[in-house]
């Protein structure tokens, strides 16, 4: 009965700041790409404008995908639940199949279909944060009791991250970890199991860190990185030489050096380094302006929302920005140790850049129904 009552308010406007950073963002990701890719898309596909017209075409299926969730009443996702949880976990293994699996890079972490390319772990965030908000926010669940609450998520979790671990790809199953987390911490978990979980996800993490030697080698990078420039230390230095030159205003719009072969793959995980060298600390700087404000109107979106299910699920979709950008910037200073995580919405990819769209619509059709003044 109160959700229909609520309905009322669907012809409230969406949350306009949301919009105009995700189209400023998107958008600036195209002129980036194609300044960080162009020369050696020319020399490698005989096309300068292989990557563009690629994420020039997702950002459009992106957009399409963000009109469709946000005029989607929110409470619907509730009914599919069951149907994405499946699903997650018959992408993730498919990932397996000879013939559907990609492998690149010793790494088996996309589906092919003809030409289309799917990366299922992207799309394992946005059905584990709407599954955990669903989850925590029935009337049936005991917050405070551990068994019937946080649980059953971090069981859904755990499994999501071994078979995202097993492509092998652990930057994106501690972003999804982290996102879980987030979730489970706003929807009100005392903070004597929060300290427990966190005491006992140590060993874990230290495993994981010690288990396989490309991984202590990119612990050591990131303590020393000159110890051995031209191997594990090579993607931290060629990120800070970029960042360096770059100044205050920068070198200028696609005078970058450092894509000129030195640093790998500059359009992709390391394109906010691309962005430190042609436009300098002022260009980064509005770069992470934009994502805090996104990040604000999406925790006020949270703060505002009608009912449990969705300042849970506000929450959730607002922390796949927020720890996704927190990562990939992080690694691009040199503040953590090297791992693959794509800068929302600016990075070279498909999968990241829709599904990140996708639940910005969600989230913007949370706003609809806020009942906050000024949202």
């Amino acid at each position: 009965m109160k959700n229909r009552l609520l309905e009322k308010d669907i012809g409230k406007q969406p949350d306009s700041t949301i919009l105009f950073c995700v189209l400023i963002l998107a958008g600036f990701g195209l002129v980036m790409v194609f300044s960080a890719s162009y020369i050696s898309s020319l020399e490698t596909r005989n096309d300068a404008f292989f990557f563009l017209r690629r994420q020039a075409f997702w950002v459009v299926l992106g957009l399409l995908g963000m009109l469709l969730a946000a005029n989607f009443s929110y409470w619907k996702w509730r009914r599919l639940v069951p149907l994405m949880l499946i699903l997650n976990f018959v992408l993730l293994a498919a990932v397996y199949i000879p013939g559907l699996g990609i492998e690149l890079n010793e790494a088996t972490r996309w589906i092919g279909v003809g030409g289309f390319t799917l990366q299922p772990s992207e799309f394992s965030k946005l059905a584990l944060v709407i599954f955990t908000a669903f989850f925590l926010s029935k009337k049936s669940t005991d917050i405070n009791n551990f068994w019937q609450s946080s649980f059953i998520p971090l069981v859904a979790m755990g499994a999501t991250f071994l078979l995202i671990l097993a492509q092998p790809d652990l930057g994106t199953a501690i972003a999804l970890a982290l996102v879980t987390a987030i979730v489970i911490f706003v929807a009100g978990i005392p903070l004597g199991q929060l300290f427990v979980l966190g005491a006992l996800s140590c060993p874990l993490v230290l495993y994981l860190a010690v288990s396989e030697p490309y991984r202590m080698r990119r612990i050591f990078s990131f303590i020393d990185p000159w110890a051995d420039p031209l191997y594990s230390g090579y993607h931290i230095i060629q990120s800070l030489y970029a960042l360096g030159p770059g100044g205050l205003f920068g070198v200028g719009l696609g005078r970058s050096r450092q894509k000129l072969y030195y640093l790998p793959e500059p359009q992709n995980d390391f394109i906010f380094a691309i962005i430190g060298e042609e436009l300098g600390f002022l260009g980064a700087l509005t770069v992470m302006l934009l994502f805090f404000i996104l990040i604000w109107r999406g925790l006020k979106i949270s703060i505002t929302a009608p009912d449990a299910f969705g300042s849970l699920l506000a929450a959730g979709v607002t922390s796949i920005v927020a720890v996704q950008a927190l990562i990939n910037i992080g690694v691009v200073t040199g503040s953590i140790p090297v791992t693959g995580i794509n800068l929302p919405f600016i990075s070279a990819g498909g999968s990241s850049l829709f599904f990140t769209m996708f639940a910005m619509g969600i989230l913007m059709n949370i706003s609809r129904y806020s009942r906050g003044k000024g949202t």
